[in-house]
């Protein structure tokens, strides 16, 4: 790896994901103390757009934690966190549609939901058995054992799947957003500023993906470069 591409990869892996962060906590933490004029909390907001869209059967509870929101398809359940459970904010309003996105793709049959969640156990896999088949292949191989190689290709394809659930994520975080921005403003939940400070929030939080995915595509290539150079 040339002292160029070296750099490139730090870049990659350790800044991207540090900036990515900072803006979801920056943007958050803003618009988190601004009150929303409709008063409503992020509770309020979700059952709203779930009802709207004749949603009745998924539950919104309050969860633990910071920034801990999430959508889960087995049990059907919206969890936000405390303050955007409990709070009228701008921030706590588009996360809550945000998850509320999720539940409307889960609820129409979403292709990349459906091809993520399929995903998710070999994803797992991927996660744990690759990176030891990884780092096995690179112990065996600098030990001139001839089955180093093949423990590193096992490794990669195994991580492989890791990193496509990665990539699906992508669409599927980004169509929530824009299923979120378009509820908000249907139901004349924001104003035209909240509607620009709530996008804010969520293009915040998309580019922390984006970033996910870049770095596992960065470690993906640098395993192959090391499993080509030692065949």
């Amino acid at each position: 790896m040339s002292l160029i591409s070296y750099i490139i990869y730090i870049v990659i892996l350790m800044l991207l994901p540090l900036w990515a962060q900072h803006k979801v906590k920056s943007n958050y933490e803003k618009y988190s103390q601004v009150r929303s004029t409709s008063g409503k909390t992020g509770q309020e907001v979700a059952l709203e757009i779930l009802h709207a869209n004749g949603i009745y059967d998924v539950d919104v509870v309050e969860g633990e934690g910071f920034l801990t929101d999430h959508y889960d398809p087995r049990k059907k359940v919206v969890v936000l966190s405390p303050a955007n459970f409990s709070r009228p904010s701008v921030a706590g309003t588009a996360i809550a549609a945000h998850e509320v996105g999720h539940a409307i793709q889960h609820a129409q049959g979403y292709f990349y939901l459906r091809f993520r969640t399929a995903l998710v156990p070999l994803a797992s896999i991927g996660n744990s058995v690759g990176y030891i088949a990884i780092i096995a292949g690179i112990i065996l191989t600098s030990m001139q054992s001839a089955i180093g190689t093949t423990a590193l290709w096992i490794g990669i394809a195994f991580m492989a799947f890791a990193v496509l659930f990665s990539i699906v994520t992508l669409p599927v975080e980004f169509n929530a957003s824009s299923r979120a921005m378009k509820q908000i403003t249907k139901l004349n939940i924001v104003n035209e500023n909240e509607y620009k400070h709530a996008k804010k929030v969520l293009s915040a939080a998309a580019m922390t993906y984006v970033a996910s995915t870049a770095v596992a595509l960065a470690e993906l290539v640098r395993f192959i470069l090391i499993a080509r150079s030692s065949d």
